[in-house]
């Protein structure tokens, strides 16, 4: 004990030096120093002083203070430890990964004549899988276990322990060795052993197999007990086989096992994750008539399931009757209604179900809150997200870095970003720290309203503060530059990336590709493209495509090809959307025939043109005074391709409005366009009264104006000022209040 205490209490000595002695390289132990025997204490002194030093260890989460502590009871001449004190301090060094001094107490240990028992084998054991060294504590119960002295019926109990932790850390195939290797050294698996290996099995969902393992248990005299049972029927919930876990529950009747709560409670929870919960509830009664009582698990497992099918009332009902019969819902159960009445939208219900749960007794916790705040937020009810928010604080609950990220994404998203950088604010000096995605969340917005220099800011705290930096906060970044054209810094932040040590992905490359065409640093683009490959990324359609679109912009149609043609040697297939960009390419050249023979010839590699690509050439051959081809390929848009969109039927009436075509066609279109729910500008519909009312045409116009009043819901009112002009034929001031009213209900667009 003498050396392991002087390591302990040597100055700049520390449980980092124990550790650093790596127990798996088999280096020798530290040399003892002779030792002495420790004096012999009255009884009643020594388990007085005992008991006191064990309690004052146990309570001590610090295992170099634990240390530090039983150096100061050894430096009194009448204090011996004892094998409580032993286990206590090999346990604290175990959670600190300090082995090779764990080892030395054990042979002190055994040196002064105390034996060692499974809970020091169980210290090593949880220690190595706490910093996942499974081989190493595999290699010390099948290779180490003399250290310890075990012999004889403790042997399998050090067994198991190793099991258990290979269970938990899903290390399957080193599970089966450990198992394997039991019966080649003649350990009798017991109960234990078999309830951990079925347990391994069937949460790797080899729930057959650990049926097979019934057999072995009874070979060797094992009886399962309720825990075997219930793991396997388990393991056939978790499959969807609720049939199966039945016909479990029937064998463990047959074999004189007695069902608990937990097995019923397992079947009810199988029946409801497949929707049957009708079915649950007669297995229920059925159990109830055979004397099974219901538990708050019983009632909560029914209430989670009933909310996941949707019967949020029954749920409610189910609630009531749990506190009829004295069974006080949990936090989880109200959280659980909570988030389904939020799901529904039923908000107004989800708060009354919070101050019931509070009227209980029952104090929601912030996952209950945070539940209703996101269902707030997603209504765009974010004043009284941030009053609920306020009234956590109130109630003595400090609001998560969940909630407040809930909070500044909303607030971002409905543009109001100064409040989301107070809140971040506020959040900070609340103690709450920001995580990565509380930063990319506000990085995001503030390069996506050009607000750079304070994404910067945000991305330079980061580093100070310690927060991990992703491939998501720099691709932000990158992007937010590029589209300000700050190419240069782009490309600083993209080289930082490498120097740091976070990974580059393909959206890396395409974006800084992008920025780079779109500065016209197009051999700049094509050499980022080479490094990509050289970096093992592929490059795709995207990649291409922005490379596409500068030589189309350009009117170089010729490099476009060539584009194109390298995508198909390198195995791409070509996209709607690069078809897109090469027919826009095309259009803007003034080469429309080539852009149509370009859309006919999606068609027939069984592509769908989308309305992008339809609507680029039909203005086009507006803009070259081919009306009746331009109505004849949206005619064949309706036919072939994806649905018209707003800006297809916008293109086509100003077209025809503008002379592409008879004004009684243009008339024709706007009653088409507004029984499919457009709206047209009115710029473009006042040509269209201008050239009725040329032609004398005025019923004409009196419908246009009543059907489009009608569609785009004016009020009663202002219909019947429009009315009032239209009767007595003033029918310019009518156009005029009509006009204002379209534009408040119909914002602009652009046509170029």
């Amino acid at each position: 004990m003498a050396f392991a205490m002087r390591l302990a209490s040597c100055p700049g000595a520390s449980l980092q030096a124990a550790t650093a002695w790596p127990s798996n390289l088999g280096s020798p132990a530290p040399r003892l120093r002779p030792r002495w025997r420790w004096p012999r204490l009255r009884p009643s002194a020594a388990a007085s002083d005992q008991q006191a030093l064990l309690a004052a260890l146990r309570e001590q989460a610090d295992p170099e203070a634990a240390l530090r502590m039983l150096n100061s009871a050894l430096a009194r001449d009448d204090f011996a430890p004892g094998r409580d004190v032993y286990e206590e301090i090999i346990r604290k060094l175990g959670t600190a990964g300090a082995f090779d001094l764990m080892k030395v107490l054990v042979r002190e240990m055994r040196q002064e004549g105390h034996q060692v028992g499974p809970g020091v084998v169980q210290s090593f054991v949880e220690g190595y899988a706490r910093l996942h060294m499974f081989d190493d504590a595999f290699d010390l119960v099948l290779n180490q276990l003399d250290m310890f002295g075990i012999q004889g019926d403790t042997v399998v109990v050090a067994y198991n322990h190793l099991l258990r932790v290979l269970m938990e850390g899903s290390k399957i195939k080193l599970l089966e060795s450990a198992y394997t290797e039991m019966s080649n050294r003649g350990i009798k698996p017991d109960l234990v052993t078999y309830n951990t290996v079925i347990n391994a099995l069937c949460r790797v969902h080899q729930v057959r197999t650990a049926v097979l393992m019934l057999e072995d248990m009874s070979s060797n005299g094992v009886a399962p007990d309720e825990v075997t049972f219930t793991t396997l029927m388990q393991g056939f919930v978790e499959e969807g086989s609720i049939e199966a876990a039945l016909r479990m529950k029937a064998r463990m009747s047959e074999m004189g096992c007695s069902p608990t709560s937990v097995t019923v409670n397992v079947l009810i929870s199988g029946y409801c994750k497949l929707g049957r919960v009708e079915d649950a509830l007669s297995y229920v009664q059925q159990e109830i008539a055979d004397g099974f009582e219901p538990d708050q698990v019983t009632f909560t497992t029914f209430v989670n399931g009933l909310c996941q099918n949707g019967h949020v009332d029954h749920a409610l009902k189910v609630m009531d009757l749990m506190l009829q019969q004295g069974s006080d819902p949990d936090v989880f159960t109200y959280t659980t209604v909570v988030n389904c009445l939020c799901q529904n939208g039923e908000l107004e219900e989800a708060k009354a179900v919070i101050n019931h749960m509070v009227d209980s007794g029952c104090l929601p916790d912030v996952t209950t809150f945070n539940t209703l705040i996101v269902a707030l937020c997603t209504e765009n009810r974010l004043e009284e997200a941030l009053n609920l928010a306020r009234d956590l604080t109130v109630k003595g609950l400090s609001p998560n870095v969940y909630t407040f990220n809930i909070l500044i994404d909303a607030l971002c998203k409905v543009g109001d970003p100064h409040l989301a950088v107070r809140l971040f604010e506020e959040m900070k000096s609340s103690g709450c720290t920001p995580d990565e995605l509380t930063y990319n969340i506000l990085i995001d917005n503030l390069c996506s309203s050009g607000k750079l220099a304070k994404a910067l800011d945000l991305l330079k705290e980061m580093e100070i503060s310690g927060c991990p930096l992703s491939t998501v906060t720099y691709n932000t970044i990158i992007d937010g530059l590029c589209k300000k054209l700050r190419i240069e810094e782009a490309e600083e932040v993209f080289d930082q990336m490498d120097v740091t040590g976070i990974e580059r992905n393909a959206i890396t490359f395409n974006t800084l590709v992008d920025g780079l065409c779109m500065a016209e640093r197009i051999d700049d683009a094509a050499e980022l493209i080479e490094q990509m490959i050289s970096e093992g990324l592929q490059p795709n359609n995207i990649t291409y495509n922005s490379i596409l679109t500068h030589y189309c912009k350009q009117g170089n149609i010729a490099k476009a090809a060539d584009v194109l043609q390298t995508m198909t040697e390198n195995g791409f297939e070509v996209d709607t959307v690069t078809y897109a960009t090469l027919i826009n390419g095309l259009c803007k050249a003034r080469r429309t025939q080539a852009a149509l023979k370009l859309l006919r010839g999606m068609r027939m590699k069984g592509m769908r043109p989308t309305p992008k690509a339809f609507n680029t050439v039909i203005q086009s051959l507006f803009k070259g005074n081919n009306g009746r081809d331009a109505l004849n390929l949206y005619r064949e848009m309706t036919e072939v391709g994806e649905p018209p969109d707003a800006l297809t039927y916008k293109i086509v009436f100003r077209g025809l409005c503008r002379g592409g075509g008879p004004i009684k066609e243009a008339f024709d279109f706007l009653v088409e366009m507004a029984d499919k729910g457009f709206i047209p500008e009115f710029s473009s519909f006042r040509m269209l009264a201008d050239g009725l009312l040329n032609l004398g045409m005025d019923d004409y116009l009196i419908s246009a104006i009543e059907l489009i009043a009608e569609k785009a819901n004016f009020r009663e009112s202002d219909v019947s000022a429009i009315r009032g002009y239209l009767r007595i034929r003033k029918f310019y001031d009518a156009l005029a209040t009509f006009g204002r009213l379209l534009d408040i209900n119909n914002p602009r667009w652009t046509y170029r």
